[in-house]
């Protein structure tokens, strides 16, 4: 798909927005009587009934994708392999989400999810070699000081550490592993945006079915099922997950990731403004001050990340004179 229409992108990347900052609300809004793992699972079930008829439909029309793909048998074995990890990966983080914003509290948890770049920089630096800027270091050391200041509660210090905060720092983490391991599935086969939702979907599912059933046994995921309350939130909340990632996926299709980030980034200000209107939670000082440093913060990487391609092309032209 060609960068023809950026204005689809933008306008894409502000419904993300808009999604990522709702998600935390729906997500403890829940009937308190069923955990984290229910939720985590009936969601993605959810997701992934959702996620079918746009599958079906691409199957119908000449964009097949990965179904309609020739691969060599390593290649095959390979890809499976990385759904299934990737799918487990993100069923874990699922659970650990919907975990984070209940005990951490929605604010503060989708701060710390906006530590996604620290570990997409780390995962670069170690396995990718690429060297950071000095300016991209000045970012990430103030990024890594506005997460700690929010971890510690405003206070600086080590004794008033949330170990719920550390838990939310997990999200960003598991995604930016699955990231990194998915990228050659996307790189080097005509798997669709909409067939990576499915599959990613359908793996978690199972995963966290496993999982809760091994846990709580099939009473409790039959009391969970039969929750009409219950599932209304699951389905909403699998509904509006399910559009986020569709919705990213073609916003990138239409301009830069950079672009993209730098539009969404302020979602957690959405959050706390609904998390005092619908969650009854307070959003002290330190949530502005921390929310406010972690977007310069974003920003920052955006501005010396393009600003080091500029240079890199600079000297390019240079050689090629």
């Amino acid at each position: 798909m060609k960068r023809d229409n950026p204005t689809a992108g933008i306008a894409l990347a502000f419904v993300c927005l808009g999604i990522l900052g709702v998600m935390p609300i729906i997500s403890n809004s829940r009937p308190d009587a069923f955990d984290a793992l229910s939720f985590a699972l009936f969601l993605s079930l959810w997701q992934l009934v959702f996620s079918l008829p746009f599958v079906l439909y691409e199957l119908r029309s000449a964009d097949k994708g990965i179904f309609a793909a020739d691969l060599a048998p390593d290649r095959k074995r390979r890809t499976i392999a990385i759904i299934l990890l990737t799918g487990a990966i993100f069923g874990l983080s699922t659970y650990v989400y919907v975990l984070a914003i209940e005990k951490a509290g929605a604010v503060s948890a989708a701060i710390a999810i906006q530590a996604y770049p620290l570990f997409a920089i780390l995962w670069e630096t170690l396995f990718l070699k690429r060297r950071k800027s000095a300016l991209e270091l000045f970012f990430t050391a103030l990024l890594l000081g506005a997460l700690y200041y929010l971890a510690t509660s405003g206070t600086w210090r080590v004794d008033g550490f949330s170990v719920w905060f550390l838990v939310a720092l997990g999200i960003p983490f598991l995604w930016s592993v699955a990231h990194v391991i998915i990228k050659e599935v996307l790189d080097r086969t005509p798997i669709t945006p909409a067939q990576v939702t499915f599959f990613r979907v359908a793996v978690s599912s199972v995963f966290l079915g496993l999982v809760l059933l091994a846990i709580s046994g099939p009473a409790d995921i039959a009391a969970a099922f039969g929750n009409l309350d219950f599932q209304r939130f699951a389905a909403l909340m699998g509904f509006v997950y399910y559009l986020e990632l569709i919705f990213w996926f073609y916003a990138v299709r239409f301009i830069d990731v950079s672009m993209a980030s730098s539009i969404a980034a302020p979602w957690p200000a959405l959050t706390m403004v609904l998390a005092v209107l619908f969650l009854g939670e307070t959003v002290k000082p330190y949530h502005v001050i921390a929310l406010s440093v972690v977007v310069i913060s974003i920003y920052g990487l955006l501005f010396a990340a393009a600003k080091k391609r500029n240079a890199l092309r600079s000297e390019e032209h240079t050689a090629c004179d």
